[in-house]
């Protein structure tokens, strides 16, 4: 009970926070409560969602070259691991892998995941951590002498601000017995392919977005209307970024906790980030986090990347 209220507690500060600050905003790790998580895994298989699909296949493609820098006895931590189902085609190609250690916010759907990867790979370590990506993060006893490379797929990397995706990938470098980083990044591309995948014909990523004000009002004592405010996928071709908004369709005024928050008709509340990287950006920002881009691993049409990188001062031998 006394983590629940903690959680709540800090819910309601960070949203007050973002919803005084001009222009509004909220923390994007707030859309993953169970249903969050669940919305989420319906938005990767939507027809106009191609991220998660093309990064598959590029890690299909390529998943024995991927094994010449996973080291024997590796134990592999996946950050925000959601339904760990692109993290399949790792386990069942690298016979390396001793140790999974899934990690996300979201405990409880963790916790359901976790079950499911023990039931299916028995030979299999699987020690699930439940934490936030954007605070250091203590790995389990187990995996120390071991190992570690990390896996962090579907362009998750890209709701973080750079300095906050260079802090995050300096924080995995400084892992004890870091061995390579397989990371998975969206590339710069057409910006109505990029709208389509974030404002899709059937709602899914309209709902995922308008979950977090339900998520306000159970958690954090709100009362938003999530109907009062409308979807929006906008470009930002200066910043090379998708941002997702919630417009308020009318003036109104909030309760929120011990405030009330007032909108005017048409202000928005900028909840998410998408940045969109190139191989010249992404290989700027390992170095200047302590990595080598080792392999950029792409589709045919180049929409996506998996790379794999490796401590700058470490050679990595298959």
């Amino acid at each position: 009970m006394n983590e629940t209220v903690t959680q709540n507690t800090e819910l309601l500060r960070e949203a007050l926070a973002g919803l005084r600050a001009t222009p509004k905003e909220l923390q994007p790790k707030w859309f993953y409560d169970s249903r969050g998580s669940t919305l989420f895994e319906e938005i990767t298989a939507l027809p106009e969602y191609y991220v998660t699909r093309t990064e598959r296949a590029v890690l299909r493609d390529n998943v024995g070259m991927i094994a010449d820098y996973v080291p024997e006895g590796t134990a592999l931590v996946e950050l925000g691991s959601g339904a760990s189902t692109k993290t399949r085609i790792l386990l069942d190609a690298l016979d390396a892998v001793g140790t999974y250690v899934p990690v996300d916010i979201s405990e409880d759907f963790l916790r359901s995941v976790a079950q499911d990867i023990d039931r299916s790979y028995p030979g299999l370590e699987v020690v699930p951590l439940a934490g936030d990506l954007m605070e250091d993060l203590t790995l389990p006893g187990i995996v120390a002498g071991r190992p570690i490379v990390g896996f962090f797929p579907g362009s998750t990397l890209g709701n973080l601000e750079p300095p906050e995706a260079r802090a995050l990938l300096r924080r995995v470098r400084g892992w004890p017995g870091i061995a390579g980083l397989i990371l998975g990044i969206d590339l710069v591309k057409d910006s109505r392919v990029l709208e389509r995948a974030y404002d899709d014909a059937q709602g899914v990523t309209a709902a995922f977005n308008r979950n977090i004000l339900a998520r306000l009002n159970r958690e954090a004592g709100g009362a938003f209307d999530p109907d009062s405010f409308g979807h929006e996928a906008r470009w930002n071709a200066e910043k090379s970024r998708i941002e997702m908004h919630l417009v308020s369709r009318t003036d109104q005024d909030v309760p929120l906790g011990p405030e009330t928050v007032s909108f005017k008709a048409g202000e928005s509340i900028h909840t998410e980030n998408s940045h969109k990287y190139t191989r010249e950006s992404l290989t700027e920002m390992a170095a200047a986090s302590g990595w080598t881009v080792a392999e950029f691993l792409t589709d045919d049409d180049g929409w996506f990347a998996v790379a794999v990188l490796r401590p700058d001062d470490v050679s990595i031998t298959g």
